[in-house]
């Protein structure tokens, strides 16, 4: 039996004054940051300028043939929808990529405190995260002072109350996290060697003590990997669930937040953990053999 129509039926196409109105704003919205003058702009989307001049006027009430409308599109990296106002996806694929790439500037730590914000963004989702040094939220005060001594961005006691942060947002119910770091990195520090060469062996051993500590109270909550360097290699990184992707350069932050990027580096992150040589439930007896 044929169903009697209801309310809910889709909403009337936009009327032709109305696009006419839409694709002449587009129009004018691309001329305008392309930054040529009109002849040139003409020539790239392949119009005459009396053309363009008549598609550009507040009084025209025409558009031009369905080829020359492809045209411009394709010209200009945009979808047709959009160019008739009838999407708001589409945009040009320039800006596309400037929203979802943002450089995040005066980034003198990777304990910044914006990471705070980005983490709030992902609540309930699992963090995946590869630190520049030992994971923040399991360094003793000891080892964070002797850290952030000379640091010019933070002072030891702002670093230790962001450590001390980190690891309490861990511990909220909703919360998961995978750090996956080098083994070498964690025998170059209890050998005392690199950065760590200043600081004590007591200090060392404490730092490995407690870590160890902390990896089997925080465990299923927070799984601890470690990677051979020999043959795999990250920069530090952040993946915040679905949401955003951080790399650390030193100086600044790359922030991704479009989805083909955020998947990338998750798949980056899970060859990491796919290859690690030392699994969750085995870093503490690792971390124990270090202590000695």
């Amino acid at each position: 039996m044929r169903q009697t129509p209801t309310n809910d039926a889709l909403p009337a196409p936009p009327a032709r004054a109305e696009i006419v109105g839409r694709f002449r704003d587009r129009l004018a919205e691309l001329f305008a940051r392309s930054g040529l003058k009109q002849a040139a702009f003409a020539r790239k989307v392949g119009l005459d300028r009396s053309t363009l001049s008549q598609l550009l006027a507040a009084t025209t009430d025409r558009l031009p043939r369905a080829e020359n409308i492809a045209a411009i599109a394709r010209a200009e990296g945009v979808s047709i929808d959009w160019l008739l106002g009838l999407s708001e996806e589409g945009q040009a694929a320039t800006d596309v990529l400037r929203r979802s790439i943002q450089i995040e500037r005066d980034a003198r730590s990777p304990a910044d405190r914006r990471l705070d914000r980005w983490h709030d963004e992902a609540a309930g989702y699992l963090i995946r995260y590869v630190p520049a040094t030992l994971p923040d939220l399991l360094k003793t005060e000891q080892v964070i002072e002797y850290e952030y001594r000379e640091s010019a961005a933070f002072t030891p006691e702002q670093s230790i109350a962001t450590a001390e942060q980190k690891l309490a947002y861990l511990r909220r119910p909703d919360t998961l996290m995978e750090v996956c770091m080098s083994r070498q990195r964690l025998e170059v520090f209890m050998r005392g060697e690199g950065i760590w060469r200043g600081l004590g062996d007591r200090a060392r051993k404490n730092q490995l003590k407690v870590m160890r500590q902390l990896v089997q109270e925080l465990y299923p909550a927070l799984r601890l990997f470690l990677y051979d360097d020999r043959n795999r290699y990250s920069v530090p990184i952040i993946v915040f669930g679905p949401k955003r992707a951080v790399i650390y350069c030193g100086q600044m932050y790359l922030s991704f937040t479009g989805t083909e990027h955020v998947q990338l580096f998750t798949q980056h992150f899970d060859d990491l953990v796919r290859s690690a040589v030392v699994q969750p439930t085995d870093i503490a007896n690792f971390l124990g053999r270090l202590e000695t």
